[in-house]
């Protein structure tokens, strides 16, 4: 079978939007750490090993906690995340499912303002073109260092 194009290195000017955009998030309304959680729980859903892998170390890095990380996919039992967290989850699976229904907008509206839903939706839909890229031209899970990226 033929290796799969290596995307950082020959898709430069393609991924040079997605860059922007994650400049942008950087910036955002949306705490650094509910946005790892967030990237975290999409890539858990689309089965992205490299994106787990670079979510957690960062995650890690900032101080979130294993505990909260290993129990991310199972969140609706867990105790341990806040109604704020609860929401952005509920919103990130929505979204990545293609299907928000006018109830779950009403939920998620209780904790967040315009500026950080708009803000939020980007960082699933960043996440999940992330994933999808990753997916479809691999790199290796394991090989990320934290700030790698910038």
């Amino acid at each position: 079978m033929e290796q799969r194009i290596n995307v950082h290195e020959k898709g430069q000017n393609a991924l040079k939007t997605l860059y922007g955009v994650g400049g942008y998030l950087k910036k955002s309304s949306i705490e650094i750490e509910l946005r790892e959680l967030v990237c975290f729980r999409v890539s858990q859903i689309n089965r992205c090993a490299y994106c787990l892998d670079m979510h957690y170390k960062d995650a890690r890095a900032k101080g979130e906690t294993e505990q909260r990380l290993y129990g991310l996919s199972a969140w609706h039992e867990s105790p341990y995340y806040t109604e704020r967290e609860r929401a952005a989850f509920t919103w990130a699976e929505a979204l990545t499912a293609c299907h928000v229904p006018d109830e779950v907008y009403l939920a998620v509206k209780k904790h967040f303002s315009d500026e950080e839903l708009i803000d939020l939706t980007f960082v699933v839909t960043n996440i999940n073109t992330w994933n999808r890229i990753n997916l479809a031209f691999p790199n290796t899970p394991g090989t990320y260092v934290v700030g790698q990226f910038g």
